[in-house]
């Protein structure tokens, strides 16, 4: 089969990736095998690729945010008939047996292997999952716009579950929870229309014209610069762009007791934070470290309850790292997807 693989991790412009033959993979017990038919594109498939994340499988085919038909079962694989419809996201395999599984933290789980990093992904014409970690699909969203929903959905939905607004303690009769988020790509503005339909007021901070005109568009109450002060004190903040020097940017923010969450695998340096300025009044830095099985249903359920849906851009499959280029290079708005070339 044709695949993309990270033969050399470095900056994207020295090509890391290369299409390549491969051997089509055979589904192992309790595994699915699933031919691709899109495959979105993540921030994180970028981070593996120019090697800001250790290689833990060489010549790794990325992509966590596959859409595809079950094709063929392994021996005790249940759950799902050739056929049907199913969702490949971040989260590939946990042990099951430890502690923190048994506590449902499998995200936490030392044991943990990940899509497109520590196996194979969907930069690929097929890919096997575990049939226990493949989600089953709406049918009436199609295979594109559900494939971001996949990680960048259900990595947001996490991060605001890690912000506390999701947990049923109220701000007060007069007025809405408020929601800064910092960068507006692929996960931030799905996560902006959960927030909306759950009747929190969202504040967005994002460099790009584009981003900005996406976020007035999907009833953000106040769009601004990156670095901008948004116009209210927020209760909770997500960042979303890699970038540390803005997280003493949304410190400032906060209202008194307001939680940060810092939703990506990966993140530059944080300069130093003043703690009279930026953590006093019992603020705190939450970081958000993968997603369980359980977010993932929620977030899909709770997309196809209010018409979450993803902005999205095609790339043909043979131009999965132009489309990882264009978005290092913020080309685009929402997020890109990878489907078989014609």
């Amino acid at each position: 089969m044709r695949a993309w693989a990270v033969t050399q991790p470095g900056p994207i412009e020295s090509r890391p990736l290369q299409l390549v033959d491969k051997p089509d993979p055979r589904p192992g017990p309790g595994e699915i095998l699933v031919r691709v038919r899109a495959c979105g594109v993540c921030r994180t498939d970028l981070h593996v690729a120019e090697g800001d994340l250790p290689v833990h499988r060489e010549d790794v085919t990325p992509g966590h945010e596959v859409v595809g038909e079950v094709v063929e079962l392994g021996p005790g694989a249940e759950g799902f008939a050739p056929g049907d419809r199913v969702g490949v996201a971040w989260l590939h395999r946990t042990d099951g047996t430890c502690d923190r599984c048994a506590r449902g933290a499998e995200n936490l789980c030392e044991a943990s292997l990940y899509t497109g990093w520590d196996v194979d992904g969907g930069y690929a014409e097929y890919v096997t999952v575990p049939a226990a970690f493949a989600y089953a699909l709406p049918s009436d969203v199609d295979d594109v716009s559900i494939a971001p929903l996949l990680c960048a959905g259900i990595i947001g939905f996490r991060a605001l579950r890690r912000t506390g607004l999701l947990d049923g303690t109220g701000i007060g009769p007069d007025r809405p929870k408020r929601l800064g988020l910092y960068g507006f790509g692929g996960s931030a503005h799905l996560c902006a229309q959960a927030a909306v339909a759950l009747g929190i007021e969202v504040h967005v901070m994002t460099r790009g014209e584009q981003s900005r005109r996406l976020a007035t568009e999907l009833g953000a109450a106040s769009v601004g610069d990156a670095y901008d002060a948004p116009p209210v004190p927020l209760d909770a903040a997500i960042t979303f762009a890699p970038v540390g020097e803005l997280v003493p940017v949304a410190m400032r923010a906060l209202d008194r007791g307001g939680v940060l969450a810092i939703a990506g695998i990966h993140l530059s340096d944080i300069p130093a934070i003043n703690y009279e300025r930026e953590l006093f009044y019992e603020k705190e830095i939450r970081s958000v470290t993968a997603n369980t099985r359980d977010d993932g249903r929620q977030f899909l359920e709770l997309a196809a309850r209010h018409g979450v849906r993803a902005t999205t851009h095609e790339y043909p499959l043979s131009k999965a790292d132009e489309a990882l280029a264009d978005l290092k290079a913020g080309r685009f708005d929402g997020a890109a997807v990878l489907v078989p070339d014609a």
